[in-house]
């Protein structure tokens, strides 16, 4: 005969605080990113030096280069309700996606390009930054990525937009199989995040301008190529990152 203890239903089992925990971020994922994101920018605030923390307030005003990147960054939000929008999405999607051939070192590159988008380059490189003494521009770096990456998962479950994956069967997936929900996409952000903080702070040349966005753009493309975005969502991750690259070019500007 099984002892009691082992004969209890499943709903009366009592799971501890851990377990009601990772059952929650399974079932709520895109708000534990929210979470998660939002705690740690908090923390990071809070590890500012004070004046730095004064240098960034004192720069974020209204900007009409920017203000123009947000009327049309919402405006292609509100494209998403667009049929025909739609169809040429998916158009573009699989030509990117599906059409031509596809060896296997060319998925292995583009995959392994799709990864300049990822938050960890940025720590690493804002980390490069902060021991080589730039510590300005690892901490606008950080700051940066960190507020980005808020408001992208913010826009993801304002959005919830399906992965293309999702909607059209005959997409391929290179690599791993993307979570989480599809506009904007936060690779393309964080590239040219990068690409427009490094181009305001070094004062590059044009060859280097158009190296910096040219990779930008590639991350972009490669979001397609993997089976991970449409079309407009790699548009409106392009469009928020480089504001956001904008304002960071202007905090440090008034730093330095």
């Amino acid at each position: 005969m099984q002892p009691l203890d082992d004969m209890r239903l499943p709903g009366d089992q009592n799971p501890g605080a851990w377990r009601r925990l990772t059952l929650w971020v399974g079932l709520n994922r895109p708000l534990a990113w929210l979470v998660a994101l939002t705690a740690g920018l908090l923390l990071f605030l809070a590890w500012l030096p004070p004046y730095v923390r004064m240098f960034f307030w004192h720069r974020l005003q209204a900007q009409p280069i920017l203000a123009s990147m947000t009327v049309g960054f919402s405006l292609l939000t509100l494209s998403l309700l667009w049929s025909t929008g739609q169809r040429m999405d998916a158009w573009t999607f699989l030509f990117f996606n599906v059409r031509g051939r596809h060896p296997p070192w060319l998925d292995t590159l583009m995959w392994s390009f799709t990864q300049i988008g990822n938050g960890m380059v940025a720590t690493a490189l804002a980390l490069v930054l902060y021991f080589a003494g730039d510590r300005l521009l690892a901490y606008e770096l950080i700051l940066g990525t960190l507020t980005l990456w808020l408001v992208v998962e913010l826009v993801k479950l304002l959005v919830r937009r399906r992965r293309p994956f999702i909607r059209l069967s005959q997409a391929r997936i290179v690599g791993q199989r993307a979570g989480g929900r599809s506009f904007p996409s936060g690779h393309t952000s964080q590239a040219f995040f990068i690409a427009t903080l490094v181009a305001g702070y070094l004062h590059a040349g044009v060859w280097a301008v158009c190296l910096l966005y040219a990779s930008a753009l590639l991350v972009g493309i490669t979001r397609m190529y993997v089976g991970a975005h449409y079309p407009r969502d790699v548009l409106a991750g392009a469009i928020l990152g480089s504001a956001w690259g904008l304002l960071g070019g202007i905090i440090g500007g008034y730093a330095l």
